[in-house]
């Protein structure tokens, strides 16, 4: 018998119906924000963890990570001078576009979606080995990472792993312009009843110059990725 051929996916037709799922389920769906409440968590995690391994990157140390009830988080690392704790201020604003502007450009096939999924299940599990130290951070990111590697193994068909991976690209990608809109704009922030300045004005700490003008850059740079990554995407062909 000859070989069933591969599934193919449509990246335009997945970017469609993910887009539409993550505004139904945000916008007209009872409890929406509820069901969205574990993936709010996972771009907490991905915006921590963009800090952590900035501060790596850059030479320094990434001691621990913690995620609240309220979606707010918080890294715990330590660099040598401002200048390097500008950039990892701005590493976190900038990891959840970064990556999901990825993931739509490029995950848009099953096989990519299943290397993806089983990729990000396994950050995770690791970070929560090394990193994670909060309860809320520790519960709710294990049940991520065992429902992606679910996803990844045994519980979706092929081409619903493209729609959960563009879904997750969708979420990261407008995780500035929509939930951290307002942040990116901040002075101060509280986390875990304690206040203390933004990620944005650490950013212009660091690096000098305006906390509103660098605000601005990163919306923009957040959305010229998230352009830049669906017009990638629009004009690939099905993939398998």
């Amino acid at each position: 018998m000859p070989t069933p051929a591969p599934a193919r996916s449509d990246p335009r037709t997945a970017i469609i119906v993910a887009v539409c799922v993550v505004y139904v389920v945000a916008n007209w769906i009872p409890f929406g924000s509820t069901v969205l409440y574990p993936l709010t968590l996972f771009t907490t995690w991905v915006h921590e963890m963009g800090h952590g391994l900035t501060a790596l990157l850059l030479g320094g140390d990434f001691h621990q990570l913690e995620i609240f009830a309220n979606a707010s988080g918080f890294a715990r690392f330590s660099v040598e001078t401002d200048t390097q704790a500008g950039l990892v201020a701005a590493g976190g604003l900038l990891a959840p576009p970064i990556l999901g502007s990825a993931i739509v450009a490029f995950v848009h096939g099953p096989r990519r979606a299943r290397v993806l999924l089983g990729a990000l299940a396994g950050a995770l599990a690791l970070s929560i080995a090394l990193y994670v130290r909060s309860v809320t951070g520790i519960v709710a990111m294990s049940l991520v990472a065992a429902f992606l590697a679910w996803a990844t193994w045994r519980g979706l068909a092929p081409t619903r792993r493209v729609l959960l991976a563009q879904v997750l690209g969708v979420l990261l990608g407008l995780d500035t312009l929509t939930r951290m809109v307002h942040y990116v704009f901040t002075e101060s922030v509280v986390v875990d009843g304690k206040r203390s300045a933004s990620d944005i004005r650490k950013v212009a700490d660091g690096l000098g110059g305006s906390y509103v003008l660098w605000g601005l850059a990163i919306t923009a740079l957040a959305i010229g990725m998230l352009a830049a990554a669906i017009w990638w995407a629009w004009r690939r062909r099905p993939a398998t």
